[in-house]
């Protein structure tokens, strides 16, 4: 079995293909931007941008995947508001060249389409936990381009015949993970912290919103059984299905930090629009695939910790 991630530089793409590789026994093909580094002994790696549709066609013909895990985004929430259009370029054309490539090859690879638990936006107390036909109400720029992703996957599915599945992933976290996301952040500011690096204080934003975190080696998983087991132009939720304010997380970070940390407020760490609660309904996941998440957050924390101890040290 062939697989192509595209997008595989990013936080997500390593996990992946770990599982995919060693848990699944996949043959794994790999996509990264040319400036981007991507290490792995397990995937034949391949440089490319989205943006350009032909090249996307020319590696399909190339390769010929089975299954494509479609991965490339901008996706920060924080960034798409300093860079709304290059958000829209990846998170929309970037799709609309991947699914074009894929009609021209001649082949009919299974697509998985990653969008965001971020789409629902603001919702209401009686929606929650969310499920996936509740309106969508982005929030933020981010939002709104990965809500048309999915809209594009669920015309094309229909129209063309095309087997494609959308996945809305809520917050995942773990080891690797960029500190331009809040728990990566936190858990970089307490070590570097302990290190002595920096002042024994972490600067923080809103820390009343409710996310739901899920352990990113959980979401592979997820993934990887939707293409098993899901169904062919449906979307399905991934997450825990527990919302937990970022208070909550900090709190369980500094309670395994070696020394007393102060917090502060930063005004320009707050957003211009930021959702309350996001909780995920995943009864959807479960009755297709039988897949829900076993990694306990109070783990996901220490391997953090332990990730970017071993990084700054």
């Amino acid at each position: 079995m062939k697989a192509l991630i595209i997008g595989a530089a990013g936080f997500v793409g390593g996990h992946l293909i770990n599982h995919l590789a060693a848990d699944c026994g996949y043959e794994v093909y790999a996509t990264k931007l040319a400036h981007e580094t991507l290490e792995t002994e397990n995937a034949s790696v391949h440089n490319l941008d989205i943006l350009d549709k032909n090249a996307v066609s020319e590696l399909l013909n190339e390769i010929k995947p089975d299954e494509i895990y479609h991965l490339a985004a901008q996706s920060s929430v924080r960034l798409s508001w300093d860079k709304p259009q290059l958000t829209a370029d990846i998170n929309i054309k970037g799709t609309i060249n991947v699914l074009e490539a894929v009609r021209d090859s001649g082949c009919s690879p299974k697509i998985l389409l990653v969008g965001s638990g971020e789409e629902y936006g603001y919702l209401q107390p009686d929606e929650i936990p969310v499920k996936e036909d509740t309106l969508l109400r982005a929030g933020n720029i981010y939002a709104a381009t990965k809500a048309c992703q999915g809209m594009l996957g669920e015309i094309y599915a229909r129209a063309y015949g095309m087997d494609i599945i959308m996945v809305r992933a809520f917050n995942h976290i773990g080891p690797g993970q960029s500190d331009i996301f809040v728990i990566a952040d936190f858990c970089r500011q307490t070590v570097l912290a302990e290190l002595g690096k920096k002042e024994p204080v972490i600067s923080v934003g809103n820390l009343a919103a409710q996310r739901d975190f899920t352990d990113v080696r959980d979401i592979v998983r997820a993934y990887s059984s939707l293409m098993k087991s899901g169904k062919s132009g449906q979307t399905y939720n991934v997450g825990s299905g527990t919302a937990r304010s970022i208070q909550q997380m900090l709190d369980m970070i500094l309670e395994k930090s070696s020394v007393s940390i102060e917090v502060r407020q930063d005004q320009a760490r707050m957003r211009p629009s930021d959702v309350p609660v996001i909780a995920a309904d995943i009864s959807r996941i479960k009755n297709d695939t039988g897949w829900s998440p076993c990694i306990p957050l109070d783990r996901t924390i220490d391997d953090i910790m332990d990730y970017w101890r071993e990084r700054e040290k």
